[in-house]
Parts: structure tokens; sequence; C-alpha cells
């Protein structure tokens, strides 16, 4: 069997449908890609002898990119290759993701990591910059998954998420430097704001339904600094910001909100609502001693 012809010949298949690539599905270009870097594989002599065998991928690229450009060289045929063995079974590759974002996720050897970037990048509908930025911001390490050893690629059948997969800790907020003068109140508002602005650092699913919501109880009027619907959790998600540490009554002040939303807002079809408490600083005391398991608690951190 002759592997390189095999491989120039997917090559040219795919340079010559380049013309209408934009009227095409995606899966096509991975999908070339896949069977390269399985082909590549099996001409090494298979997966364990593959790692060592790069002389063959440097011969093949200085022929392929001569004929059809950088696209084929050593260092994309080597993605290629790590495209097939990390992902061995070509179902397994999301359809949504392009081949730019699979570029990004190669090099992650973490499994669990790699699944929840292609699970962020899904679910949120990540262009490759967006991709990008999550990977430089750590999204992962700040995840507050109840089980991060156990992170799988969701499919149609497999969109379970809880409030807890959802938002990190801590939540990354980009200020700039002349609010370090102003007085805690606007300092409070602002870190609000961008919050607003900020739904990729809550998670994933958040619509907002009101900045400072106001509600009425009896004779007296509060405001709820955000109010989001989330759809994958088909719940509401009441949010309050303190910009100080935690305290036993920020808890109780919240679950009032929560109950509120819960017997006034709320639709027969919802899911129960959720509070989530974003503070400066934890005191594990306090959470231990006073939160419900309706009741999240993370951070912020200002940059």
């Amino acid at each position: 069997m002759n592997y390189y012809e095999q491989v120039e010949s997917l090559v040219k298949k795919n340079e010559i449908n380049k013309g209408v690539r934009a009227l095409q599905d995606n899966s096509e270009t991975l999908y070339t890609y896949w069977h390269i870097g399985k082909l590549i594989v099996e001409a090494q002599g298979g997966e364990k002898r593959a790692k060592y065998g790069n002389g063959l991928i440097r011969e093949w690229g200085e022929k392929l990119s001569k004929k059809y450009g950088k696209g084929y060289d050593y260092t994309n045929l080597s993605r290629m290759r790590a495209l097939y063995t990390t992902f061995p079974i070509i179902g397994s590759l999301s359809q949504q993701l392009t081949w730019t974002h699979y570029r990004y996720i190669l090099p992650i050897k973490n499994k669990n990591e790699r699944n929840y970037y292609i699970n962020l990048t899904v679910l949120n509908n990540l262009s490759v910059r967006d991709l990008r930025r999550e990977i430089k911001n750590n999204s992962f390490d700040r995840l507050s998954y109840a089980d991060k050893e156990n992170i799988e690629i969701i499919s149609d059948n497999n969109t379970s998420l809880s409030i807890k997969d959802m938002i990190k800790d801590p939540i990354i907020l980009k200020i700039d430097d002349n609010t370090k003068v102003l007085n805690e109140e606007v300092i409070h508002k602002y870190i609000i704001s961008l919050l607003e602005n900020k739904f990729l650092e809550l998670g994933t699913g958040f619509a907002l339904v009101g900045h400072e919501y106001k509600i009425i109880a009896g004779n007296n009027t509060y405001h709820i600094d955000l109010l989001f619907y989330n759809y994958k959790l088909n719940a509401f998600i009441v949010v309050e910001v303190k910009t100080r540490g935690i305290k036993p009554q920020d808890i109780g002040q919240l679950e009032f909100y929560v109950n509120y939303i819960e017997n006034n807002l709320k639709e027969i079809n919802n899911n129960k609502t959720i509070g989530v408490l974003i503070v400066k600083k934890k005191n594990k005391y306090v959470i231990e001693y006073t939160t419900s398991p309706d009741i999240y608690v993370t951070t912020y951190m200002l940059t």
C-alpha cells in the first residue's frame, strides 16, 4: 500500500473543493485531516512508533507543501496526526468546531480540560478568538465543576449541567485604572455593569432579565443586582454582588430574593430558582453554616 499516494489523493481532493468551501460543511475538512492523520500513523507502523517517526512527516511535508502550499507542511501534518491520535474515533470529533479551533485544543494534554473547552465552544458558539481568550485566561482551572475528572464531550443526549458546572471561581473582570479612586458604591455599580456584559464569564446559557431589578414586598421596595434566566437550566438566577468579604446576612438577603422570584415570577414549568452571591472574598465558615443547596457563592477578581 502506497500511503503517500493515498494522502496526496486526499489533499488534492481537498484543494479542488476549496473553491466551494464556503458552501460546504466544516465536517469535510475535519474528515480529510483526520484520515490523513490516520494514514500517517499507519505508514509509521502504528501509534506507538508514530510518536518517534517524524522523518516521514518531514519528507511528505516537503513534497506536499511544494505542490499545495504551507497548509500541508511538517507542522500541519503533525497536527493532523495529533488529531487522529487524540480522537481515534472520528465520531468523537465535534463538527461545530473548525480545524482552527482544534489547532488550539490539540496541545492540551489533559483530556478533561480538552473536553471542557470543546463543550464551552459548542455551548457558547465561540469564535477561535474567544476560545483562545478562554484558554489564555485558564478558564478550566477556575471552573467549579462538581467533578473535573470526568468531563465528557456533550452530545444532543448529554447536555445535563448544573450551576456549579457553569460559573467560574474567580470571575475575572477587566477594570479601568481610574476606578481605583472611586467610592465603594460606584465600584459596586461598575462591577455589576461589567457582569452584565460578561455572560461568558458567568457561564453558559445566561440571558439578562434585569439590572437592579425592582421587587415590592409589602410596603418595601428592593432592588436585585442582576436577574438572569438560564435557558440551559430552565431557571431564574438571582445574582447579588458584594465588594467585600461574605457576611451571614448576605446569604439571608439572597435567600429572600430567591424566595420572592420563586413565588412571584417563576412559572410552573421552570425549575427551582437559584441564587448566586459574588463576593470579593469567601469565608468557608459562613458558607458552611449558612448556605443552602439553592445558593452558590463565588468570587470576582479585578485585573
